[in-house]
Formats: C-alpha cells, sequence, structure tokens
C-alpha cells in the first residue's frame, strides 16, 4: 500500500513526500525520527512532523549556514555547532583549511547514528576528521557551562519546538555571544518568513538586543516547502558586511572551497532581502539595529 508521509509543522496547510520505503522510525528519548526513500529527493530525515532534509538539496543549507560566517573571517580557527547530528554543516566547516578545531554539540546520539548509516555521504567523512569533537549533551546546557571561545557559533537547530525550543531564545543567543571571541559571528535559522514571520521577528529581535548587527539572509531550500528560506547572523565586527566580492572570491579560492550553491555574490546578494521580509525585521527592532545595518550593507555593497 503506497505511503505518504506527511509534514505537520503548520497549522493550516499540510505537505507530503511518497515514501517508497521507510528505512527507519522510532521514537527517541528526545523525539520522533522517520527515514524514508523517495525516488526524487532521495533519502529524507523527518523529525517531530518536520522535513529536516534530503539528499538531494541538503548541500544547499548546509553551506550557506557554514560559508556565509566563516568566509567573512580572516583565519577562523574554532568552531561551535549547536545541533547539526546529520554532520552536513560540519563537513562544510571542515573546508576551511584554517579551521583547527570544531566540537559538535548533539542532544540526541541517534541522530548521528542513523546519519552515518543511512546517508553517510553526508557526514561520514566530517564525523571520523581530527578536528572534529562530538559532545552528546543538551546544546543550551553547553553554551551556558562551556568555557571555550569560539570564532563562529552556528545554531543549527530544528524548528522551535520539542527540545529544539531553547535554541531559539533570548537567552541562549546571550550565551552564545559570551563564548564568542571578539569579533566572533553567531548564525542561526529562523525559518520561513513567508509561512512563519514569528519565528524570524522573534530571531531577529532577540539577536538585535544583543549583538551590533543582527542579520537576516536568504536562500532557496527546494525541501522546506514554502519560499525563501531564512538564517540571521548576529555579530559585533565592524567589518562583517563591508567585504568586497573580490576579498571574498579571494578567500574563497585561497581555501579551495568546491561548493554547489554557495558563491562570493550569493554572499552578498542573501543579504539584499524582499521587501515583505524587510518589513518583518523593521518591525522586529525596536532600536532599528538589525533593520539598520542590513540597509546600509546593501547599500554600500551597490556602489
Amino acid at each position: 500500500m503506497e505511503r505518504w508521509i506527511e509534514e505537520t509543522f503548520h497549522a493550516d496547510w499540510r505537505t507530503r513526500i511518497r515514501a517508497d520505503k521507510v528505512l527507519h522510525e522510532v521514537r527517541t528519548e528526545h523525539q520522533e525520527m522517520v527515514i524514508f526513500e523517495n525516488a526524487f529527493w532521495g533519502r529524507v530525515l523527518l523529525l517531530d512532523g518536520v522535513f529536516q532534509l534530503t539528499t538531494r538539496d541538503e548541500f544547499i543549507y548546509h553551506e550557506m549556514m557554514a560559508h556565509v560566517p566563516l568566509i567573512a573571517l580572516e583565519r577562523p580557527r574554532k568552531v561551535l555547532i549547536i545541533g547539526g547530528g546529520d554532520g552536513g554543516v560540519l563537513r562544510e566547516v571542515l573546508k576551511h583549511p584554517s579551521v583547527q578545531s570544531v566540537t559538535l554539540v548533539e542532544i540526541d546520539q541517534s541522530v548521528i547514528d542513523t546519519s552515518i548509516q543511512y546517508y553517510p555521504e553526508i557526514g561520514k567523512k566530517a564525523f571520523a576528521d581530527k578536528r572534529t569533537n562530538v559532545v552528546i549533551t543538551d546544546g543550551r546546557a553547553y553554551a551556558a557551562e562551556t568555557d571555550d571561545r569560539f570564532d563562529v557559533v552556528i545554531a543549527d537547530s530544528s524548528e522551535p519546538i520539542g527540545p529544539s525550543a531553547v535554541l531559539h531564545t533570548k537567552a541562549f543567543f546571550a550565551d552564545c555571544k559570551r563564548i564568542l571571541k571578539d569579533g566572533g559571528i553567531v548564525v542561526t535559522q529562523s525559518g520561513l518568513p513567508f509561512h512563519s514571520s514569528k519565528h524570524l521577528s522573534n530571531t531577529t529581535k532577540a539577536l538585535s538586543s544583543l549583538f551590533k548587527s543582527a542579520s537576516p539572509y536568504v536562500f532557496t531550500q527546494p525541501c522546506y516547502f514554502g519560499s525563501d528560506f531564512s538564517a540571521t547572523v548576529g555579530t559585533d565586527n565592524d567589518k562583517f558586511h563591508g567585504i568586497p566580492l573580490t576579498t571574498l572570491a579571494r578567500r574563497a579560492e585561497r581555501r579551495g572551497l568546491k561548493t554547489k550553491y554557495w558563491t562570493p555574490q550569493i554572499q552578498q546578494a542573501a543579504f539584499a532581502l524582499p521587501g515583505y521580509i524587510q518589513a518583518v525585521v523593521d518591525k522586529a527592532t525596536a532600536n532599528g539595529t538589525a533593520a539598520k545595518s542590513t540597509k546600509k550593507a546593501a547599500i554600500k555593497r551597490s556602489k
């Protein structure tokens, strides 16, 4: 009998992908997980009713979460990934030769285990890299308690439900700022602005209250049905938005970055927000910090 797996995150609409073969279906201590095959999407991961990745398009999200913050720094050395048990962001971070260590904090060991078992092409080699340090614990607690300092913190969390909800709070972002080195950068996914503008609004509001610059950027992620997907950068680094295209291209070439979605041009263009998204950002920031930083950067790049 034909089976379709339905995403249940959105209150007013549903999307489904046909499950040609269910490979793994389990309720762990922390979340409900389903992994299945589809002729078009490849292997698909669903957590708590939300599509997380497909092997067909995973490179887009993982490249944009990793390279946007890392290419902005001359020599990033220490990186923290909170979540990311599939290993995709880890894989992309490790493409930067200057990176000496990456700590990946995942609350659920089974996410890593199933990733290596069912889609090893995403992160298996990255988990085996000598620069990788995996810590199985609550990401919120780790950020609050660690004495380490990082050049970049990437919150590769799922939607703000279940165990991931705490990774979308101002308190968590404040802890991320505490563990950043001077000039460091934090980036977090901030959802689908067209359908879940509250997610982007709350993220922007929290980060703009903590950092000099809180700047959302967008990219197209086909399996995240519902128009543009957004992530948001928080930083006190005044140079983040002023990097010339030639410098970005030179850094990418020097580092030998091989990507399928990210380019130096995309790095700049992603921060040029559609009007309806910019309106959400403007409304979310009481003092206009994020809105001004994003607009100022767009104007500077256009000159």
